[in-house]
């Protein structure tokens, strides 16, 4: 049979996440002892008190059947709970909360709510993959926004062209960020609130490492920045915060009819959330708290480790506010791919190369900061023994 693949998937560049478990495979296939620094997969386990409610209500008849597209009601409480707590925000959980299988798939399958063949989004760049093929399933085009050092990895909003400002229906928006680990603060998200509402463009902001942070600092949502909600829809998860990437379970909210417009689109392509899920994530956001600050101790200790060794070594690297990532420059005279290719044959370390996330990436290199603190010192002494 003579199959082709669709034009759309033509488009969609190699997923970076699956090409670099391939190379891993193959080295480790080759009896060497792979350290694994790449994807952003908590290697700490999910809360027992999470996976004793999700055995409690897994086992009621009820949460095995077909669950609700809307997310059952104690969770959007919840939720609405949560948001105003956290962030001092009010949403109405009926209509301005819809809970989601994971982040990801709320963000991927968006633009199929909003985007006509041809129409136009602003995506940053390095980024998260599914903002742009998320746009490209839905037939649209991506103008990208670079994310660069000298504005704080931040997007400069005046060097989008007007014609594209008119044109464009959507932005995408990050952070903390991934991959960079960069943070937004209030008055940035304020220029892009006033830039959207002049253009008519949807902000798409991702959240979903607003827990992940150190030192102090909080990261903010878009909608504490007044009139955000008449243009924006953001994204949350439940993935890193509580260590339960394999779970499935974030949230959406924001402007109502945005809102129903992602709920339209779902209720056409799945069937909810597992309910014995959705009790599991009421319940750890309800007692979550210790856990999340149990996560925060392990994960700064383990970046100052890094940095400390990263920057005895010689490498440019910033101590990041938030996410577990740090993004550091890649040595002169490679490029991302080359010097990460380098890691993995001299030295058996699985790092992500920055242009895997976009051009604007080129020049670096990201670290996870999801294993054990006991092999940090295994990676730091691999990578002194490689020769620059």
């Amino acid at each position: 049979m003579d199959i082709n693949w669709s034009e759309r998937l033509q488009k969609l560049p190699p997923y970076l996440f699956a090409e670099i478990d391939k190379l891993k495979r193959k080295t480790r296939e080759q009896g060497h002892q792979v350290i694994d620094l790449g994807v952003g997969d908590p290697d700490l386990p999910t809360p027992e008190f999470i996976i004793d409610e999700l055995y409690a209500q897994a086992k009621v008849q009820a949460n095995q059947r077909y669950a609700l597209d809307q997310g059952i009601p104690q969770l959007r409480n919840e939720i609405q709970r949560w948001l105003t707590e956290r962030f001092n925000i009010e949403v109405d959980s009926v209509c301005e909360i819809l809970p989601t299988i994971g982040s990801k798939e709320a963000i991927a399958h968006f633009p199929l709510a909003i985007i006509n063949s041809g129409d136009l989004a602003l995506v940053p760049d390095p980024c998260y993959p599914p903002y742009k093929s998320g746009v490209l399933f839905a037939n649209g085009r991506v103008e990208i926004m670079p994310l660069l050092n000298e504005n704080s990895f931040l997007p400069d909003f005046s060097k989008i062209s007007e014609d594209s400002l008119r044109r464009a229906k959507i932005m995408y928006l990050n952070y903390p960020n991934n991959p960079t680990s960069a943070c937004a603060p209030k008055e940035f998200y304020e220029d892009a609130i006033k830039l959207a509402k002049k253009y008519n463009i949807i902000i798409c902001s991702d959240l979903a490492y607003s827990e992940i942070s150190f030192d102090g600092y909080r990261p903010v949502s878009i909608l504490e920045v007044k009139g955000a909600k008449d243009v924006s829809i953001e994204f949350h998860s439940l993935s890193k915060t509580y260590n339960m990437t394999g779970w499935r379970i974030g949230f959406a909210y924001g402007n109502k009819e945005l809102i129903k417009m992602l709920s339209k689109v779902k209720e056409n392509i799945d069937s909810g959330i597992f309910q014995a899920i959705q009790y599991a994530g009421l319940k750890a956001l309800r007692e979550g708290a210790s856990s999340i600050k149990k996560n925060l101790f392990i994960y700064e200790q383990r970046r100052d480790m890094l940095v400390q060794g990263l920057k005895s070594l010689g490498y440019e690297v910033e101590v990041p506010k938030a996410t577990f990532y740090l993004w550091i420059a890649v040595p002169k005279g490679y490029t991302s791919a080359e010097f990460c290719m380098k890691l993995l044959r001299e030295a058996h370390l699985v790092v992500t190369p920055g242009n895997g996330f976009g051009s604007s990436g080129e020049g670096y290199f990201r670290i996870a900061l999801t294993i054990d603190s006991k092999q940090l010192p295994i990676v730091i002494e691999r990578l002194r023994k490689i020769s620059l």
